[in-house]
């Protein structure tokens, strides 16, 4: 009986030494999820276009604009199955960004100024030449609002096709890629906030001005339980809903409260640890479970909080809340929001229309050159350095799928063509056609300057 428990638990020890072995760095974590995300993400993105031209558009249309209202007492919200997903689960979306801007900030690839400069630099010159291709081109027309829409890098997908290429790739391009679509990203919160705001109700702003407020001091006080940031930043959601700021921008004003310190520091956490690894090896009986030890499990249960103790708030919550983000959030928003109508026989005219042109113009060639330009003179001027490995033949590559718009750029063509729907069209053909394009081009340049290199 000794024998066959003693294999029993040699059999767990040597699994649970594999599990340690397999365990991923928060970089290889993140790079896992995101590329999961972006299969599923255009498995979405083709089934929503497959609803759209088939005999099943109606349904589909119908699906996406059904009511759904949440009433509590006198207290009533309704809004269609779209609006919902794209101002409610988006808002969650953008609170994971916020917390990924806030973790790179403070210990990722933007907390030297020196490193962060080539993201940063790289960002911005992506963001400002596309804009500029899309407004010259649409220049004193009515779509001349959709100056933003090919700003933005879609993380998902861009990550996606690099992990295709697998190790012809060097893991600091992965780094200097999430660090660009994160600076990114800040730059299209920063527009959706500052050019796609409603008319402002400032009572309501002074009501999410007071609970913004009232989050920082839960910070502040040491609050560390998720709970009363999740409450909080629901009503700071209904406040923005209704004061013309997108609601959105909640989650990442919510996000950047959340305490990124844990609770204790690691050299307390280590000492309370091995003194309870220590007592738990005392009251343990060899040979039994501890299902009927209750002084073990007390002594687990503490094992546990302290472990929780050592990560910080940020981390868990962001641990937690990408996968639901990655697999359910995005996905959901690609199947609601890219289910164009394509009518061949109108598709010469539709890529000659200026916004479909000015979108793919700027993702596909403003992005690649403003990306890559960026680079060029930073390192140029001396101001920054590229990282350990990495080439301009890789930086050429990641300015091509910088392009790869998508999600951002959808959810900012919404926002700027509200309401006009033949425009909206023309813009998400544009979006989807550029980044095809940009995914394609970059996949083959990498692949075949890095088969080169080799």
């Amino acid at each position: 009986m000794s024998l066959k428990h003693d294999t029993h638990c040699d059999q767990e020890l040597s699994r649970l030494e594999q599990t340690f072995r397999r365990l991923k760095s928060p970089l290889d974590e993140f790079i896992h999820y995101d590329a999961s995300s972006g299969l599923l993400l255009m498995g979405c993105a083709i089934l929503a276009l497959i609803l759209a031209n088939t005999s099943l558009a109606t349904q589909y249309d119908h699906i996406r604009h059904t009511t759904i209202s949440l009433e509590i007492g006198p207290f009533s919200l309704s809004h269609t199955l779209h609006h919902w997903i794209n101002d409610g689960l988006m808002a969650l979306f953008f609170f994971l960004v916020g917390l990924e801007i806030k973790r790179e900030i403070l210990v990722g690839e933007l907390a030297c100024l020196r490193q962060a400069l080539l993201p940063v630099g790289a960002a911005v010159g992506g963001m400002i030449v596309p804009a500029l291709i899309y407004a010259a081109i649409n220049r004193g027309t009515i779509g001349a609002s959709g100056w933003a829409i090919p700003m933005a890098t879609d993380i998902a997908f861009a990550l996606g096709v690099l992990i295709l290429l697998g190790k012809r790739i060097p893991k600091a391009l992965f780094g200097f890629l999430l660090a660009l679509a994160i600076v990114d990203d800040l730059g299209a919160i920063l527009v959706i906030a500052l050019f796609y705001t409603k008319a402002i109700d400032w009572n309501m702003l002074l009501a999410a001005t007071f609970l913004f407020l009232l989050l920082i001091g839960c910070n502040g006080v040491g609050i560390r339980r998720p709970l009363p940031y999740f409450l909080l930043g629901g009503l700071l959601w209904l406040a923005l809903l209704h004061s013309g700021i997108h609601a959105t921008l909640a989650g990442v004003l919510t996000a950047l409260t959340v305490p990124a310190r844990p609770r204790c520091r690691p050299s307390q956490s280590i000492t309370i640890l091995s003194r309870l690894l220590k007592q738990f090896d005392k009251v343990r009986k060899p040979g039994k479970t501890i299902v009927g030890n209750d002084q073990a499990q007390e002594v687990l249960q503490a094992l546990e909080k302290g472990l929780t103790n050592m990560a910080s708030p940020l981390q868990r919550l962001e641990q937690r809340i990408h996968p639901w983000s990655a697999f359910l959030i995005v996905p959901l928003f690609a199947l609601a929001n890219t289910g164009v109508p394509i009518e061949l026989a109108g598709l010469a005219a539709t890529l000659r229309h200026p916004v479909t042109l000015g979108v793919i113009l700027g993702l596909v060639g403003g992005k690649a050159v403003g990306v890559f330009t960026s680079v060029w003179l930073l390192k140029l001027t001396g101001i920054s350095h590229l990282p350990p490995g990495i080439t301009f033949h890789h930086v050429a590559g990641v300015s091509l799928l910088a392009g790869i718009g998508f999600t951002m750029s959808i959810f900012i063509g919404e926002l700027s063509f509200a309401g006009q729907e033949e425009l909206l069209l023309q813009a998400k053909t544009g979006i989807l056609l550029a980044s095809l394009l940009a995914g394609i081009s970059g996949f083959l340049w990498l692949r075949l300057t890095s088969a080169a290199d080799q």
